[in-house]
């Protein structure tokens, strides 16, 4: 291909990963739109660690049974339907967060969200495989995954910013007016999101019964098993790190809570460097045990409580570099479960179905950590987060050791 005839589609590549990595950014951000605003809900609704943990598990919940479901509607109707409506799914929670009066309301609020959020990996993954070009693949799911990691980076700072300078009503209607934005973006921009190989665009798929034979496959239950595994420790972090580090360590609430947003940052830079990584062919179960586990040793040193306090934000960065690295290499494992499974035609259930074990992993990290955090066992969560990391190694060395095909079958 001449220098000329690759700018437009070095320009078509660039726009559709950009579009989806604003849209998947949004998604994550809303992940974390009530844990950073926990130290004003609590108090203004008496709850307790466990009952704030229940909405995020409502939240996951939700979108594990939601994403599951969004995968086969990917399939049958496209992409970029789906991807609008779980955009305005949520605003509306946002929205409602803001009007929030009572539990019942973050209850709802949380539920929209959930169920907003389930559309966006099968919906990013079906765009991304379908888009673009297969030697960028790689660098595709870095850039989606990347941009995943700052959405979680942005929303505690954003939400706790505006609760504190605004109150946490404010917070809430930023998030949901925050969303209708990204809505229009994306409407104004769809050219660059449109996918036209569905067969359902002849009328073929409507009529045909569901095919679940990708159930059958190991490999789709080993990357169910290992999204499992690696969120339920994420999210264990994310609800809880603060409040633990703040307890272990000599740091303030307010130092605690940055060594939250210097993990995702570091994930964000280990993500990039696993783009590489994964773009020049390296192995990707290989890749993973290495990057686990280093993110495993480091969580085992923050149990300790033997690290100095200055040291605290290093260490939670490695352990956030060594998680990210593993998500474009996951990604593109996930894309040969994929394609061993269903071939192309599948992208939307087999993403849809293994990223909703990563939810069943939120659903479980609050219900199983928060009475540990209510009976003030910080150190046995932190050692918990460790070993869920490790036994998420041992998934990835169970997976098939060759390295997926980037071009679609």
């Amino acid at each position: 291909m001449t220098a000329v005839a690759a700018y437009p589609v070095a320009r078509h590549d660039f726009s559709t990963i950009s579009l989806v990595g604003l849209a998947h950014g949004t998604s994550h951000f809303f992940h974390l739109m009530l844990p950073p605003l926990f130290p004003w809900l609590m108090p203004e609704f008496s709850l307790s660690f466990t009952q704030a943990g229940v909405l995020m598990s409502v939240f996951f919940l939700i979108s594990s049974i939601g994403q599951a479901l969004a995968g086969f509607l990917v399939d049958r109707i496209g992409p970029l339907r789906v991807l609008f409506w779980g955009m305005a799914l949520l605003g509306l929670s946002g929205m409602t967060l803001g009007l929030a009066q009572n539990y019942l309301m973050l209850f709802c609020a949380a539920s929209l969200a959930g169920l907003g959020n389930s559309v966006f990996h099968p919906v990013d993954f079906t765009i991304l495989n379908r888009r673009v070009t297969a030697d960028r693949l790689g660098h595709a799911f870095s850039a989606h995954g990347l941009s995943g990691n700052l959405g979680w980076a942005a929303a505690p700072l954003t939400m706790a910013g505006i609760a504190a300078a605004a109150g946490w009503h404010a917070a809430g209607f930023a998030a949901g007016g925050w969303a209708f934005a990204m809505l229009l973006i994306l409407y104004s921009q769809r050219r660059w999101l449109a996918v036209d190989e569905l067969p359902a665009r002849v009328g073929q798929a409507q009529d045909k019964p569901i095919d679940l034979a990708f159930l059958k496959s190991r490999v789709v239950w080993l990357c169910f098993g290992f999204f499992l595994l690696t969120t339920m420790a994420l999210g264990a972090l994310q609800n809880f790190s603060p409040t633990i580090l703040s307890r272990l360590y000599p740091l303030s609430l307010a130092t605690a809570t940055s060594a939250l947003t210097v993990y995702m940052l570091g994930s964000a830079c280990g993500i990039i460097f696993g783009g590489f990584l994964a773009g020049r062919g390296d192995s990707q179960t290989r890749v993973i045990a290495i990057s686990l586990s280093i993110a495993a040793l480091a969580a085992t040193l923050l149990a300790s409580a033997i690290p100095p306090a200055w040291s605290i934000l290093a260490l939670m960065a490695g352990m956030g570099f060594g998680v990210g690295v593993v998500a474009p290499s996951r990604d593109l494992m996930v894309r040969k479960a994929s394609l061993v499974a269903m071939g192309s035609q599948g992208y939307g259930r087999i993403y849809g179905f293994v990223y909703s074990g990563g939810d069943v992993g939120f659903v479980f990290a609050p219900l199983v950590f928060g009475p540990l955090m209510d009976a003030g066992q910080m150190t046995s969560v932190m050692i918990g987060v460790a070993v869920l990391q490790t036994l998420a190694v041992f998934t990835a060395l169970s997976m098939p050791g060759q390295n997926p095909s980037l071009a679609p079958r």
